[in-house]
């Protein structure tokens, strides 16, 4: 660990250096792997050595994603010395039968040291919750009870926390639609602002832990869609409003706002209220984001060291974004957000390679039987009943899928 932060270090003075003081630093994200297993010396030192590198605009957002298995009173010093104001925990679901399929065995007692975050000026709290049956949490191995996850909502909320969220998740091994409906009506009680609803993701031949859950204890697909339409409806009908895909949230909560005025983003993070085009990556794989393009890091963290220990960067492969990329991008964004985009508009944004992609919507349009996409006057719409399957439809849109060879999760 040492050797790894020594070249993360070097990296973050060798990227501040070319960066040269341009730019403000808007938000930091501490993932990639629980930050909280380092030491809280090297945590604080972290966090000094970025505000000491880079400008960072007044209420900047600092989350980190944490571990409870790794918190103690030092690593919450440390985070407070950095000046975190977010905080991400994972709980994911509250049946033991899941929790164990999914080896993610996760104790109270290890869950209740973050509430003390709240603390340190955390604002906002992330709770991942996926199920509360019993036998679904043992499948994935992730055991906390309801009253587990209240009391740590609770608990933040008393120390000032001003929102609190929750990630649920559907087609877990094991789960029925009973038990779906059970978590979520559950996790209703608990008035969370936002709420992420996932489907499981289950790539073995990506995730080699997922190998030893039983395909056979996975929902088949319309159990699976069932199973996420009955938990959106239930969602909805207690007033929260439906953003994108599978995000939802109270009508005053900032991402509810976007969405109601046209300004919510989508990046490879995520639904975003932030408009920023610049995502710095820093460390082994990490993406950078910027508005000519993206790049990777070195994975290997070896090699990743042995590049920036030179006083070099690390990126080892890229792609430079064509006009083509960023029309098809801007479309795949606004179907993503807002299930629609006008015709008119890409055109005024984009012109001739705006025009040129009109073609493939009004052929996506007006030859697709299932009617996923139609043209309402110069938009082009996802019909209520289409928008499950937004993902398939924004894939038409992307060249890179259309000719790629690799597996993917399934759509919904």
């Amino acid at each position: 660990m040492t050797i790894y932060l020594r070249s993360l270090h070097a990296e973050i003075a060798t990227v501040a250096g070319l960066v040269g003081g341009k730019g403000r630093v808007r938000a930091v994200h501490f993932g990639g792997g629980s930050p909280t297993m380092l030491k809280p010396e090297d945590m604080a030192a972290l966090g000094t050595a970025l505000r000491n590198s880079f400008g960072f605009l007044p209420g900047a957002t600092i989350s980190v994603e944490i571990e409870p298995n790794d918190m103690d009173d030092a690593r919450l010093d440390a985070l407070a010395e950095i000046g975190m104001t977010r905080a991400s925990l994972g709980v994911q679901d509250f049946d033991p039968k899941v929790q164990k399929a999914i080896n993610r065995e996760q104790s109270f007692l290890q869950t209740k040291s973050v509430v003390a975050l709240a603390e340190i000026g955390m604002t906002r709290a992330s709770l991942g919750v996926q199920d509360f049956d019993p036998k679904v949490q043992k499948a994935i191995n992730r055991e906390q009870s309801f009253l587990q996850t209240k009391s740590v909502v609770d608990g933040v909320r008393s120390r000032g926390v001003e929102s609190v969220n929750l990630d649920l998740l559907y087609g877990l091994p094991h789960q029925t639609r009973e038990s779906v409906s059970s978590t979520v009506a559950q996790a209703l009680t608990l008035e969370p602002d936002r709420i992420a609803l996932f489907g499981y993701a289950h790539v073995p031949w990506f995730k080699k832990h997922q190998t030893m859950i039983d395909e056979a204890w996975l929902p088949g697909p319309a159990e699976r869609f069932a199973q996420s339409q009955l938990a959106a409806r239930a969602i909805v009908d207690q007033g929260y409003e439906a953003i994108g895909l599978d995000h939802f949230a109270k009508s005053n909560d900032a991402l509810a706002v976007a969405a109601r005025t046209g300004t919510l983003h989508r990046n490879f993070q995520g639904y975003t209220e932030d408009r920023c085009e610049t995502l710095i990556g820093l460390g082994p794989s990490s993406i950078s984001q910027f508005r000519q393009g993206y790049a990777q890091n070195m994975p290997s963290t070896a090699e990743y060291g042995r590049m920036v220990e030179d006083g070099g960067l690390a990126a080892v492969r890229g792609i430079a974004l064509s006009q083509d990329d960023r029309v098809r991008g801007w479309i795949i964004e606004r179907l993503m957000c807002d299930f629609a985009f006008s015709a008119i508009e890409l055109v005024e944004r984009f012109g001739e390679a705006g025009q040129s992609l009109l073609g493939k919507a009004s052929a996506t349009a007006l030859h697709d039987p299932a009617r996923l996409l139609e043209l309402d006057g110069d938009s082009f719409v996802v019909p209520a009943e289409s928008r499950p399957f937004v993902r398939s439809i924004a894939a038409k849109f992307d060249k890179y899928f259309e000719t790629g060879k690799a597996r993917h999760s399934v759509a919904v």
